[in-house]
């Protein structure tokens, strides 16, 4: 599909430079770009190739508008421009309506109009599927849940029982949404299984990514908010809330009944204890490990660099001998008379 320059202005309420017919059929990097293509400038490292690109147009902000060599558009957001630029030629997620034959469907199961069943799917009893959504191979979907209208399900996707997903979700292949918490109570005789009786409820526009996996609750429900974007191979235990428009990496793991706030931005490896509350607008860099409750906004690490193995052996040893070291201090300010708490407040004062 092709479209002229003037129209994706119009189209997305950019300013127009250039040619308004020049003709658009396809997206490309800024260098070397590709003739009839649209490039994007959105970070000032790559300022400098601009000027050689062979892209048709490039989508720039104001700063950089006057340094078009060309057709261009000049975007408040360079970057979410292109974005919604080039859905315009992602065909990925196109499919031809109707249930493949190897398919099974409940008969009281539910598809609205425009559905795409595809092969080897199963559909449980009283499962509901909005209008336009695609259930792709091997999915499976459980006796009463409910999927909105203009939702993809990749392929190989599991959903529980009684599960609810709302409008224009994507879940990529193995994701499994609503499987059983991990409820054991211990007793003399080993661990009794304890029942998950809640669900997953999932709101409109959540992307969820491959392997990833989110439990169903204890007794109330785990929810993901709207607009959230989960990476892959992500672990959401039983209980979890996760706020509107929060975006997750890949391998973080969640434990159970931890409340993440909205808008948030979660890094790859992250580990969140269980029961902690985590507020609006936190950052968490790589590999941080939260062991307690964060207020928002911020931004929390709490990673050590890569450093030469036999140095990190060495800080580590003297980690280990901290304690050691603290009570040899205190015996040396108890002969000294030395007030320890005294001398720890002044320390403090002075940090501040």
């Amino acid at each position: 599909m092709s479209h002229t320059l003037g129209s994706l202005a119009q189209r997305f309420g950019l300013e127009l430079r250039g040619d308004a017919s020049a003709p658009i059929d396809g997206v490309c990097a800024l260098s070397p770009g590709q003739p009839g293509r649209i490039a994007f400038l959105a970070s000032a490292k790559l300022r400098a190739q601009l000027a050689g690109t062979a892209a048709g147009a490039v989508i720039v902000g104001k700063r950089d508008a006057g340094a078009l060599p060309g057709n261009g558009l000049v975007a408040p957001d360079p970057y979410v421009a292109y974005a919604r630029i080039a859905a315009l030629f992602d065909h990925s997620r196109d499919f031809a309506p109707g249930v493949h034959a190897t398919a099974v469907v409940a008969p009281d199961a539910q598809l609205g109009e425009g559905c795409g069943v595809g092969p080897q799917a199963v559909i449980e009893p009283g499962a509901v599927i909005g209008a336009g959504t695609y259930v792709g191979p091997g999915c499976t979907i459980g006796r009463g849940a409910r999927i909105g209208a203009g939702s993809f399900l990749t392929a190989r996707v599991s959903v529980g029982h009684d599960v609810r997903i709302g409008d224009r979700c994507q879940a990529q292949p193995g994701a499994v949404i609503g499987s059983r918490g991990f409820g054991n109570a211990p007793s003399a005789q080993g661990w009794v299984e304890v029942p998950q009786l809640g669900s997953v409820v999932v709101g409109n526009d959540v992307e969820i990514g491959a392997n990833t996996t989110i439990d169903r609750g204890a007794m109330d429900d785990t929810v993901i908010g709207d607009g959230v974007k989960l990476d892959n191979q992500i672990q959401i235990a039983h209980n979890c809330r996760i706020g509107a428009h929060t975006a997750i990496a890949a391998c973080v793991g969640i434990a159970g009944s931890a409340v993440i706030g909205s808008r948030c931005m979660i890094g790859g490896a992250c580990g969140i204890g269980g029961h902690l509350s985590i507020g609006d607008g936190v950052i968490l860099l790589a590999g941080t490990m939260v062991s307690k409750s964060l207020p928002g906004p911020g931004v929390y690490g709490s990673t050590s660099i890569a450093m030469p193995a036999n140095e990190w052996r060495k800080q580590t040893a003297h980690v280990r001998r901290l304690g050691r070291y603290e009570q040899r201090l205190k015996d040396v300010e108890a002969r000294l008379g030395i007030d320890s708490k005294q001398e720890g407040e002044r320390s403090e004062q002075d940090d501040l």
